[in-house]
């Protein structure tokens, strides 16, 4: 698994280099991933397709955070403007 233009610094990668890692572990790889700077609609669509290049991992906890990423970014609720007084 080679790093790529989505995880330029390689932390989604090594998450499936580490034997035995925890999904509590790969929650705490995937914020330090996500807060990297990008568009929202970037996010989204990197999660997916990180999810779809690691999906040969079904059992990995950094795939099924890949795939809630997807569908919780996707479904987020926007927020609507108007103050409340």
């Amino acid at each position: 698994m080679n790093n790529s233009s989505l995880d330029p610094r390689g932390v989604i990668a090594d998450a499936y280099k580490i034997e035995g890692i925890s999904a509590p572990e790969c929650r705490s790889i995937f914020l330090d991933w996500a807060l990297e700077p990008r568009d929202a609609s970037d996010l989204r669509q990197a999660a997916s397709t990180l999810a779809a290049q690691y999906a040969e991992f079904p059992a990995h906890p950094m795939t099924s955070i890949l795939n809630e990423a997807t569908v919780e970014l996707s479904s987020a609720p926007k927020r609507r403007g108007g103050r409340r007084g």
